[in-house]
């Protein structure tokens, strides 16, 4: 979640961010990194600029819709890592060779 991350570089336990912003029934409620305070992040000023929401929004759609209208997908598909060789003797028997 963005708010732990934002106050896990802050140096604030992030949890408890969180708890502390959701238990609060206003939306506009939620903890400025720069002052260390709870408040209304509108009134001070902080919000998520129009322009990047509705960005976002679109180029989602976009993928989306080509996912839907694709006949086909092509994706990488990591292959097992195999497993290491076990430790032992490589020459088998008596580790001489014979």
């Amino acid at each position: 979640v963005l708010i732990k991350l934002i106050a896990k570089n802050a140096g604030v336990n992030g949890s408890v961010v969180t708890e502390k912003v959701l238990a609060n029934d206003n939306f506009r409620y939620g903890y400025n990194a720069a002052t260390g305070k709870y408040e209304d992040l509108m009134t001070a000023g902080i919000i998520d600029p129009t322009k990047v929401v509705r960005c976002c929004l679109e180029h989602a759609a976009s993928v989306a819709k080509t996912f839907i209208t694709s006949d086909a997908v092509v994706v990488d598909i990591k292959e097992p890592e195999k497993a290491a060789a076990a430790a032992g003797n490589p020459m088998g028997g008596s580790g001489f060779g014979f």
